[in-house]
């Protein structure tokens, strides 16, 4: 076979096979012996075709994920001039350099004969003439085929058949932010969504910094949707001998000395995929009941943790006191108006037979605490006895001081994630250090864990107070 005819056959194949693509235009990266790679190109390849409607993907730092996707890109274009690609990073900067490498791949003009270039396997494929914007632009033939967007830009007026978001999150620091993370889901969920078209696909790249991050979100969401959703992750660190993902990308001795100057757990979520927030959570998974150990039962007890604001929530636990230990009955928690969390509380104290109720009586506490007593009276429940006390502990610091005791003596009851999701989650979720969004769930158990650990504890009285002289 003569030159031009290996040429020939070379072009023909990149048209075909993406991973070829890839290798004629970086063939010391794109290397046959690099497996992930082949393997990533043939799922980036095949999920355009799939019924797959999400893919994430979870790649460790140099590894050529941004990379691939802005070829697939590229090739996507080369083979459908009809196309429409929307990218989404974490500023407009970069979302424009994805863009501008993509445009100026398809723009190259040939300077070696030898080289095969866009235009040799994707001949008649062009920008089209003063539609070239680096953020915005299209090809000849098609219409607005490219933006670049990020949160806060417009994507007013563009529909896309490929959505591509990629790494939102820039650093630590963002990844501890809870509202950071909640106005990333907003601008994904309000914004960009909107503008996928009837049979779009969504391509999710991104560092697994937190588990509430854009790719966990979107995991639970579309696996409650039903949706179908390809995930693809790839750990740096293979197996605890030091087997790495690609020697020659990153050795073992170069991930341990990395992994000792960033520390250990973000090196866990760059390179291994694994969100930080996992190793930093404050309570690890708590124990679990079927029924409860009758001959223990103390008393049935509530503790409630009024909303302060607007944003709060309300925590109202019951549980079965068994001295030692405490098992959760009932849980409300619900941003819910008094009026309407008043009359919620005062059935569940009857309904489970509460003996005692301690409500904090902070911010209007105290007000809601007489509206569920004279409620539940009016109900007929004249067991439970409520209590109002005053909370001027520091929130976080007895959270902190008090989660041993929490993980270690309260059992809940074995679906309580599914029975109490939103609870749930604000517990599981809750970190030694950053900025946790809400607290109510955790101030609640620890209110459970003072009340039962401070049982015994000696109290002095001023004689006057009792009338004694």
């Amino acid at each position: 076979m003569n030159k031009e005819a290996i040429k020939r056959a070379k072009i023909e194949l990149a048209r075909r096979e993406f991973f070829f693509y890839c290798y004629l235009k970086a063939p010391n990266f794109y290397k046959y012996e690099r497996k992930f790679l082949v393997d990533l190109c043939n799922d980036l390849q095949n999920f355009l075709t799939s019924d797959d409607e999400v893919l994430i993907l979870n790649l460790p730092p140099r590894h050529g994920k941004s990379r691939t996707v802005g070829n697939l890109v590229e090739w996507l274009l080369g083979r459908d001039i009809n196309a429409k690609i929307m990218t989404g990073s974490y500023n407009e900067t970069l979302s424009t350099t994805f863009s501008k490498n993509v445009r100026n791949t398809i723009q190259e003009v040939k300077a070696d004969k030898d080289k095969i270039i866009f235009s040799d396997i994707f001949s008649g494929v062009s920008i089209k003439q003063g539609d070239g914007a680096m953020n915005l632009w299209s090809l000849e033939g098609g219409y607005n085929n490219y933006l670049a967007t990020a949160p806060g830009g417009t994507a007013t007026g563009f529909g896309c058949s490929l959505m591509i978001i990629d790494d939102l999150i820039k650093n630590a620091e963002e990844a501890y932010n809870a509202n950071v993370l909640d106005k990333h889901w907003e601008w994904y969920s309000q914004t960009m969504l909107s503008r996928l078209e009837e049979g779009g696909k969504i391509i999710i790249i991104m560092t697994r910094w937190v588990s509430g991050d854009l790719a966990g979100r979107a995991i639970e969401h579309y696996k409650e949707e039903g949706k179908k959703v390809k995930h693809i992750k790839m750990k740096a660190v293979q197996d605890d001998k030091g087997t790495m993902l690609c020697d020659e990308i990153l050795s073992y001795e170069s991930y341990l000395s990395k992994a000792k100057a960033m520390g250990p757990e973000i090196a866990s979520a760059n390179y291994q995929q694994e969100p930080i927030d996992i190793k930093g959570r404050l309570y690890g998974e708590f124990k679990t009941y079927v029924d409860l150990p009758k001959e223990k039962i103390v008393k049935i007890s509530a503790y409630c943790d009024t909303a302060d604001t607007g944003d709060d929530f309300l925590c109202n636990i019951i549980y079965v006191d068994c001295k030692d230990s405490a098992y959760i009955l009932d849980v409300i928690y619900t941003k819910e108006a008094m009026e309407i969390t008043e009359p919620m509380v005062a059935e569940a104290y009857k309904k489970f037979n509460v003996n005692i109720a301690d409500i904090e009586s902070n911010n209007g506490g105290r007000a809601f605490a007489r509206n569920v007593e004279r409620i539940t009276r009016d109900k007929g429940n004249y067991k439970t006895v409520i209590k109002w006390f005053h909370q001027s502990g520091n929130k976080i610091a007895r959270i902190l001081s008090n989660s041993a005791w929490v993980n270690a003596n309260i059992y809940m009851p074995v679906d309580w994630k599914n029975k109490w999701p939103e609870f749930a989650k604000d517990i599981i979720s809750y970190q030694k250090e950053g900025k946790n969004k809400h607290d109510d769930g955790p101030d609640a158990l620890t209110g459970i864990a003072e009340k039962m650990t401070n049982r015994n504890e000696i109290r002095t009285i001023d004689r006057n107070s009792l009338g004694i002289r």
